[in-house]
């Protein structure tokens, strides 16, 4: 009879690893789109500004913070791989910087009462800038949890899966919680006072002030219950070894670099407020329009985690990339083929759901990657630096993103030809169908190309079969055999 295989967590600590990256994906899911509409369309309106300036410099302050935080990930990994607490690494900085993270994510939505062009540029840069900062500090060192949670990568992989289900839920949530804000003040305020406060973005600052209490109350859910439990090396890492870790290990940079060459595919997310109000009619239905991509996206974790019995995860990122990329150019064609009108609804949402089971892919599989790679580089080093393994994709995905948010707004502001509202009481202005046309090239043509870039670098990843097997195998004997040197070193002491 074989030996019953040893579970290191419990499973309500799979649950509220989860439940912790659940609440932050609520925040960060939400704050991206919604900070770009805020700075565009609602932040200064009738302040008398060009809304082509401010609209253009909203780029470059997506591309600027995104630069700051592409450093902050490697001080923050840097950091963390020299953290030495009784809650381990990576804990302590999720748990203390989880308030002055949502403190700053609602400043961002409430801009400076200013008639000075010049000063509004500024605060846009800063108070991004910072928001992107604090989230670093956050956000990385959650993602890093999945690599201390166990040393057993099966069950390593299981619980990543689950939680990355989870995050892909909350990745959707903000949406649900505009939805039911909008509810909420019409029947208080009544029809006309809210449109009114929706001209002026309120909506929005409502709705941030929610995601960030429920930010909060997710992760301190996390903190308390989830252990680290896989020891860290005692040696301290220099600023120098951070850098080398990162650039030097070849799995770990072709992981990293899958956001390099496939920046562009999250500009979807740019253009889905304006699907939803120019395409399909309303925007309330953005959540109508993301949900089935959002519940896509959590199926695609779950059918990730069966394929993954299956293949490699190699060949699961490869396979997945191939089907993103023909999902987004069917959904083109088929949108294109019925037109804008009330009849693209329906099939724009199925279309979307299996869209959004690519995703689960770019949700899961990096992580559980990522995992294997600090376990290689354990294996040759000695050292074990989840820290700086998450920081090194972590900075990668920084500089990436802030590509995105430099060509998101460029595509939807400059290259569609979009016009914004100069009426205080209409949100949003009228726009011509050769813009249409370009909002759902930049929502599925523009996105399926970087798709396929992404998986570029995979087929250079190696840390798969044999090669894995034998490095898990070998680091558990070393681990073994240090902790029997750790127990009998006091006894040794005491003769």
């Amino acid at each position: 009879m074989s030996e019953k295989k040893r579970r290191y967590m419990k499973k309500s600590e799979i649950f509220t690893f989860g439940i912790g990256l659940f609440g932050v994906a609520l925040l960060t899911g939400w704050m991206p789109d919604y900070t770009q509409t805020f700075f565009a369309d609602f932040a200064f309106k009738g302040k008398g500004f060009d809304s082509s300036v401010i609209s253009s410099q909203i780029s470059a302050v997506f591309l600027a913070a995104g630069i700051i935080g592409a450093v902050i990930e490697l001080v923050t990994g840097f950091l963390i791989d020299n953290t030495r607490t009784k809650l381990g690494k990576a804990k302590p900085w999720i748990g203390f910087g989880a308030v002055p993270m949502a403190i700053i994510a609602m400043l961002v939505f409430v801009a400076p009462d200013t008639k000075n062009q010049t000063l509004a540029i500024i605060w846009m840069y800063v108070i991004y800038s910072l928001y992107t900062a604090v989230g670093c500090a956050v956000e990385r060192p959650a993602e890093c949890f999945g690599a201390l949670c166990s040393p057993d990568p099966s069950e390593r992989s299981s619980a990543i899966s689950i939680a990355s289900f989870m995050k892909s839920v909350g990745q959707s949530g903000g949406m649900v919680v505009v939805l039911v804000v909008g509810i909420v003040m019409k029947a208080v305020m009544g029809q006309q006072q809210y449109k009114n406060a929706e001209a002026q973005g309120l909506d929005l600052i409502i709705s941030t002030a929610v995601c960030a209490l429920g930010f909060i109350l997710f992760v301190m859910i996390f903190f308390m219950n989830n252990k680290e439990r896989v020891p860290y090396t005692r040696e301290k890492v220099s600023l120098k070894d951070a850098v080398k870790v990162v650039f030097t290990n070849k799995n770990l940079l072709m992981v990293s670099l899958t956001k390099l060459t496939g920046f562009g595919r999250g500009v979807y997310g740019t253009v889905s407020l304006y699907i939803a109000i120019y395409l399909l009619g309303s925007k309330d239905l953005k959540l109508a329009l993301l949900l089935p991509m959002g519940i896509g996206t959590a199926v695609g974790t779950l059918l990730v985690n069966f394929v993954l019995k299956k293949f490699s995860t190699k060949q699961t990122y490869i396979l997945f990339c191939v089907y993103g990329a023909t999902s987004l150019a069917i959904l083109y064609f088929v949108a294109t083929g019925i037109g804008f009108r009330s009849a693209l609804i329906i099939p724009f949402l199925i279309l979307n759901f299996f869209c959004g089971l690519q995703h689960g892919n770019t949700n899961v599989t990096p992580n559980i990657m990522i995992a294997d790679c600090v376990d290689e580089i354990e294996w040759k080093t000695g050292k074990r630096q989840e820290g700086l393994a998450y920081a090194g994709f972590g900075l990668f995905a920084k500089v990436a993103s802030a590509f995105t948010k430099a060509l998101g707004p460029w595509l939807l502001y400059t290259w569609s030809g979009y016009l914004v509202s100069t009426d205080a009481n209409v949100a949003y202005a009228a726009q011509s169908d050769s813009t249409l046309n370009k909002f759902l090239m930049i929502y599925t043509i523009i996105p399926a190309a970087f798709v396929i870039l992404q998986g570029v670098p995979i087929l250079f990843y190696d840390m798969v079969g044999d090669k894995k097997e034998r490095i898990v195998k070998e680091l558990m004997i070393r681990r073994a055999a240090a902790a029997d040197r750790d127990f009998d070193e006091p006894a040794n002491d005491a003769d």
